[in-house]
């Protein structure tokens, strides 16, 4: 049962992250918004008539650290989509064909696209110093927005963030000794392993 929850955490994960990588409103004013891959722009006070575009390529988006954080962050889906997918496999595939006593596939690619995630967040702000943002957001630099104000896109993609690096810290087995006996207790298998302490 912890298989199919991890899996539903996994896929959930994946569908708010994408979500925020094609949102357009990580930083925005009364008349413009922008996210890592899409910019949207609006005439004052009529928002329900906007123009949005999408950066097409690395070499469209205005910034080195933008493209560094635009990689970093497609990089962690990626590896979050497989996961997840690997995930809905194991949890749904027949008792045998998985050892259901591991704590999961691969909490070590969890890992690593929750730290490529958190790096790629880290870094997106000192693309504020760009031309692009400079011209919508006036007083703009690094790790700070002008005249823009914190978007819904940006939030999602920190709370994102901050689910994805938990993943696998409920994925691993948790241990602990008793009298010269290790307890493991297997989510996956719903019972309690006694392991003989072996003395050196």
């Amino acid at each position: 049962m912890l298989s199919s929850v991890r899996a539903a955490l996994g896929l959930s994960l994946t569908c708010i992250s994408a979500l925020s990588l094609i949102s357009p409103a990580w930083f925005q004013t009364p008349t413009f918004s922008f996210g890592i891959l899409t910019y949207c722009s609006w005439p004052q006070g009529d928002s329900w008539n906007q123009s949005c575009m999408t950066f097409s390529s690395l070499e469209d988006i205005p910034d080195f650290a933008w493209k560094v954080s635009a990689v970093m962050l497609l990089g962690s889906w990626l590896l979050l989509a497989f996961n997840a997918i690997f995930l809905l496999s194991w949890a749904v595939a027949p008792k045998g064909l998985w050892p259901r006593g591991s704590s999961g596939p691969m909490p070590g690619v969890q890992a690593v696209a929750a730290t490529a995630m958190i790096v790629g967040l880290l870094v997106f702000p000192i693309g504020l110093a760009s031309p692009f943002v400079k011209e919508v957001c006036e007083a703009s630099s690094m790790y700070h927005g002008g005249k823009c104000q914190l978007g819904w896109g940006y939030i999602i993609a920190i709370l994102s963030a901050v689910l994805v690096s938990l993943l696998p810290i409920i994925s691993w087995p948790h241990t602990t000794k008793v009298q010269g006996r290790t307890i493991i207790f297997s989510s996956a298998t719903e019972r309690i392993i006694l392991v003989p302490e072996m003395n050196k």
